[in-house]
């Protein structure tokens, strides 16, 4: 399925008093990830709110295997899981400058009509891109 890559500088303001990386800051380099994603396929969260889409994440699982710290340019690799139904589920691998694996995470998310705030299918939009791929 489709897959992203996403690159950053870890922040001095994300690490904590040991001087690696807050466990909480991965859900962000993840989501950031996810947006990224969208973007390679022509959409942003902001095209599908305006479209009144929403997309809560409603688990998020996260194994940490080894820190990330201060400077270190991190690597986030997204890739959809399988094809989105009311649902949609993505794996993670995030990796340092050195290519180590950090991080590997899924995250699931669900269509959300924003004004009935009920369950919907994945918009045709985005379905007829990833067909496409």
């Amino acid at each position: 399925m489709k897959k992203t890559f996403t690159k950053l500088r870890v922040r001095y303001s994300e690490t904590d008093q040991m001087g690696v990386v807050y466990y909480g800051n991965y859900a962000q380099y993840l989501e950031q990830g996810r947006t990224d994603w969208l973007r390679s396929l022509g959409f942003s969260y902001k095209f599908m709110e305006d479209n009144l889409v929403i997309l809560p994440v409603v688990n998020l699982n996260i194994d940490y295997k080894y820190p990330a710290k201060y400077d270190d340019v991190i690597k986030i690799t997204t890739i959809l899981k399988r094809t989105p139904s009311v649902k949609i589920e993505f794996y993670y691998e995030i990796h340092n400058q050195e290519n180590k694996l950090l991080v590997t995470a899924t995250t699931t998310l669900v269509f959300v009509d924003s004004v009935t705030r009920k369950l919907m299918k994945a918009p045709d939009y985005l379905l007829e891109k990833l067909k496409n791929l």
